[in-house]
């Protein structure tokens, strides 16, 4: 489909079922409207071979619908470049020098830290044009030192105008112009690939638009004032962002999709997809409407294909409705994702640390979200307390949450800081927010940049997440059990606000883990709990480390002999200390 170079010929594909004739005008025919036309291929399909249009030479389809009358000038629904969303579609050959890009390997899912960017304000400075992919590629050094090993990038398709979240999506298969185009996506994939860091993208399967969308009544026709052959024309078109719902039950729209979702895999290399709000694709209004049986099916026949075509690659949701069918696998039903966003874990501990009054805080349901799975299994569920929809829309990030006005506060660090402990030692794949490991504070607009100025302000913040994640990830051989698929909360105390969980994968020592978690402004020299096993515990990470911050007590979270004697259920008992909003990390030493 769509405009595709061969060595003698361009050939021009598309579908039209209710077009009486169809041509293709560019710069290449002095834009003439009626000197190359497509032939009828059958079922809606037209084509032609035009020797004379090459790579880089701009057009449009003309298309005439004798019934209504008119001509229209349409760009190609599958274009891979747009010079911009009201703009031409431009001829790509996939050139592109991939190298020994092939080779890489996405990280194994237990091992995976997200990162969520937004293209247009990751590596960008107030005033003039938005942040772009080349700017972008600028900070890969960046995020590979903190220990990120998979970025997970919002929306890239051509939207309307500059700034956008990019779910406005005009032109599917074209990358967003402002962010530089097809080739920069590319090499942008190519260096972060360079880095050890993969790459997944956020596609947007559940509305259209809805502005600059020359899919909208694409041919001519419509029925019921809606959007023509890509759209539902019923009941079902009404979505939150406007009437522009795919018609997932008509095969050429289903096949648009799916071969969307194959692109960014093959021709960009990319590692995965987050799937935008699939509640919006498989019911009417955010669940409050009819089921849409087409929705469901696409979801499993696209992730089904993936699976197929594109070994290794990660498929996640964002459906925020504690579905566990959205992660089986089609074969029992399920709708064939590999992980999904867990709002089970976010809602809970954004509470707790959010909670102005320590009485507020409650540890059983911070027990539970750190506990939570889907089908069993821990790695079904993406963890966070930051994302795009989270911080966005007048609501403010966790240090601004914390105390408004005062981010930077001392509650406002160790708190929301507290939250970070959670997402990187619960049971789950961990993501941050663009900023978050800066103390970013303003809530998300597409205008408004990171400032990097913060990684010097708070340059001991951003030294705690990035051990924080070295952790997660096992870098010195001492806590595996952080990749492990088990948790235990053995210790609970809602009255003092403490809780303690231990994390494994197959047990033993640099394999057994052990978190603390004080939710009060109190501290404790002295405070014992339960043990997995006997012997020597070393404090790995104490969050109230005064080279995390100067104001810190470094209170002392001293190593700790575990002896025989039964405490919260486990076999032996240990004294720790702990500051006041503090976490601690033990382990012991990996056996030589």
């Amino acid at each position: 489909m769509g405009a595709v170079v061969h060595p003698l010929e361009t050939t021009f594909r598309v579908w039209a079922p209710f077009a009486s004739s169809v041509a293709v005008a560019g710069n290449f025919n002095n834009w003439s409207p009626d000197t190359d036309f497509l032939a009828r291929e059958g079922n809606g399909y037209w084509s032609c071979d035009l020797p004379q249009a090459r790579k880089g030479d701009r057009y449009q389809y003309v298309i005439i619908n004798a019934e209504t009358g008119n001509e229209y000038w349409r760009n190609d629904p599958y274009a891979r470049e747009v010079t911009h969303s009201v703009g031409d579609s431009v001829i790509v050959a996939d050139e592109f020098d991939w190298g020994d890009d092939g080779e890489f390997r996405m990280p194994s899912w237990n091992e995976l830290v997200l990162y969520e960017m937004h293209v247009g304000t990751f590596n960008d400075e107030h005033g003039g044009r938005p942040g772009d992919l080349s700017r972008a590629i600028d900070r890969l050094p960046y995020l590979h030192d903190l220990g990120i090993n998979a970025i997970e990038i919002m929306p890239l398709t051509e939207f309307a105008a500059d700034y956008s979240w990019g779910y406005n999506p005009g032109h599917l298969f074209a990358v967003e112009s402002a962010y530089g185009g097809p080739f920069s996506l590319k090499t942008f994939i190519k260096t972060a690939h360079s880095y050890g860091i993969a790459v997944i993208i956020d596609v947007v399967y559940n509305h259209f638009g809805p502005s600059d969308l020359d899919l909208w009544r694409f041919d001519g026709w419509s029925e019921n004032g809606k959007g023509g052959i890509y759209f539902y024309n019923d009941w079902r078109a009404k979505t939150p962002w406007g009437h522009t719902r795919p018609d997932y039950g008509r095969s050429e729209v289903r096949s648009f999709i799916r071969d969307n979702a194959l692109m960014w895999l093959k021709e960009f290399h990319a590692d995965g997809l987050r799937w935008d709000s699939t509640i919006n694709i498989r019911t009417q209004y955010n669940g409050s409407g009819g089921d849409i049986h087409e929705g469901w099916s696409l979801m499993q026949w696209v992730n089904s294909a993936v699976r197929k075509e594109c070994v290794g690659v990660i498929n996640i949701a964002e459906d925020l409705q504690e579905n566990e069918w959205i992660t089986k696998q089609v074969h029992e039903g399920g709708a064939g994702f590999d992980t999904q966003w867990a709002a089970g874990f976010t809602h809970p501990v954004r509470d707790a640390v959010i909670a102005h009054d320590d009485r507020e805080r409650d540890m059983l349901e911070l027990g539970r979200a750190i506990t939570g799975s889907y089908n069993g299994d821990a790695f079904q569920r993406v963890i966070y307390t930051e994302s795009h929809d989270e911080v966005a829309n007048g609501q403010a990030r966790v240090p601004e949450a914390v105390w408004p006005g005062n981010a930077a506060s001392w509650f406002s660090r160790k708190r929301s800081t507290l939250g970070a402990v959670l997402v990187f030692t619960a049971s789950g794949i961990p993501m941050l927010f663009q900023g978050q490991e800066l103390l970013e504070d303003e809530w998300f607009r597409d205008t408004d940049p990171v400032d990097w100025s913060k990684l010097q302000r708070f340059g001991g913040i951003h030294a705690l997440y990035r051990d924080l994640v070295r952790l997660r990830r096992n870098w010195h051989n001492h806590t595996a059990g952080l990749k492990g698929r088990h948790v235990n909360v053995f210790h609970i105390n809602n009255q003092d606000k403490l809780l303690a969980y231990h994390r494994w994968e197959n047990g033993g020592a640099g394999d057994d883990v052990v978190v603390v978690v004080n939710m009060s402004n109190r501290s404790y020299p002295v405070y014992t709990i339960g043990f997995p096993r006997s012997g020597k515990w070393r404090v790995r990470f104490n969050s109230d480390w005064s080279g995390y911050s100067s104001d810190y007590s470094s209170h002392p979270g001293y190593d700790t002999e575990a002896y025989p004697g039964m405490k919260d259920g486990l076999r032996f008992h240990g004294a720790i200390g702990i500051g006041a909003y503090s976490a601690l990390i033990l382990s012991q030493d990996a056996e030589r």
